[in-house]
């Protein structure tokens, strides 16, 4: 990289004024005139420049800014990482919701019923019939549900990667997504 600003004046040589030493940048014992914007009035009573109205009231409707914007890429790794976080997020949501289900449905006697149900239709009372409570057994229930979260994590995150690709080809063949922003002041 070059410096193209060329030769620049060194700091510790500098021998003018400091910026409060000037001359004519203070009004000894008067208060600070900032300049002014608009033009001084001329002889005749008539401004030289834009006249300044004074403001009348506030203002009844807000303003809103608004901006246009285009979504022309999306990077592949940042949607990776955020669609990882929310299906390991929504992959602990579903293990929670299915333990709490499955405590639910045992103390309301759910397994009990239905498994009385299906003995007395397949006539098997005995000991070598259908046990539905141990089949639906908390930790087996626990264990299938996580290894679908952990089988939604690497899917999830896979296809949201697949698809910020997908979105980055066709984005460069039409613009991509154009969204209006809006700021309330």
């Amino acid at each position: 990289m070059t410096d193209t600003r060329g030769q620049q004046p060194s700091y510790e040589t500098y021998n003018g004024p400091l910026p409060g030493e000037r001359t004519g940048a203070q009004q000894p014992g008067g208060p600070y005139h900032p300049p002014q914007a608009y033009g001084a009035p001329a002889p005749g009573g008539q401004a030289t420049g834009a006249v300044r109205r004074p403001r009348t009231g506030a203002r009844t409707t807000p303003r809103t800014r608004k901006a246009r914007l285009r979504v022309a890429k999306a990077d592949p790794w940042s949607v990776m990482k955020v669609s990882f976080l929310l299906s390991i997020a929504l992959g602990i949501c579903t293990v929670v919701a299915a333990a709490v289900l499955w405590m639910v449905m045992d103390a309301m006697g759910v397994f009990s019923t239905v498994g009385g149900t299906i003995s007395e239709a397949t006539g098997s009372n005995e000991s070598n019939g259908f046990d539905l409570q141990s089949f639906l057994s908390l930790p087996r229930v626990l264990m299938f549900t996580s290894v679908i979260a952990v089988i939604d994590v690497v899917l999830m995150t896979a296809l949201a990667t697949l698809g910020a690709f997908i979105y980055n080809l066709s984005a460069g063949f039409v613009g991509g997504v154009e969204l209006t922003l809006a700021e309330d002041e």
